[in-house]
């Protein structure tokens, strides 16, 4: 029996059972819950979700993902995809703290993307700084940077951006680097 990835995203306001209700849905349709990532954000629930299920259960999973709607549980499903084709890829991580301003995911964003960077994952926090109450930007993630990248140019690219926008910018090796690999779903 052939099975099929679903990578699904979930938003609904913010209230007790959405988690059930979707594991319920999942689990009555033949599917498998294999890995997500869930938060609550001003008032809202979101995730994200990689479900796999058989070939035949595929549309019926998807029907009844999309009746949540009626319990104001918005699903949308769509195919997992691949990394075929991906080069070599070295995994690093970054964090930047500053105080907040219009613009610092966008500039970071541009370096990463014009060296054809994947950013894997991304958590920003918005709070203020203990000592004076400014706002205080933060942000960590991790990145598949391709082996023809050269690391050098990319700190210096985002030392200039951190320069610009008063901000500290790290990027870092995780200590349980692997040899350069490629991303298998």
């Amino acid at each position: 029996m052939m099975t099929k990835d679903l990578v699904l995203t979930v938003i609904s306001d913010d209230k007790p059972g959405v988690v059930e209700t979707l594991a319920q849905t999942i689990a009555a349709h033949g599917g498998n819950w294999s890995e997500s990532q869930l938060s609550h954000l001003a008032g809202k629930f979101a995730g994200i979700l990689r479900v796999s299920a058989s070939e035949e259960n595929v549309a019926q999973l998807r029907r009844a993902l999309d009746d949540l709607q009626t319990q104001s549980i918005k699903v949308v499903a769509e195919p997992a995809g691949t990394s075929a084709g991906r080069p070599p890829c070295r995994h690093y991580t970054f964090t930047a703290l500053g105080n907040d301003r219009p613009g610092i995911v966008r500039e970071i964003a541009q370096a990463l993307s014009s060296r054809q960077i994947n950013m894997e994952h991304l958590s920003t926090e918005y709070s203020s700084m203990p000592w004076s109450g400014e706002p205080l930007f933060s942000a960590t993630g991790s990145l598949q940077v391709p082996t023809s990248v050269d690391i050098d140019d990319l700190t210096e690219q985002l030392d200039t951006i951190a320069d610009e926008l008063a901000i500290d910018i790290a990027l870092e090796e995780p200590q349980h680097a692997q040899e350069p690999s490629r991303e298998h779903n």
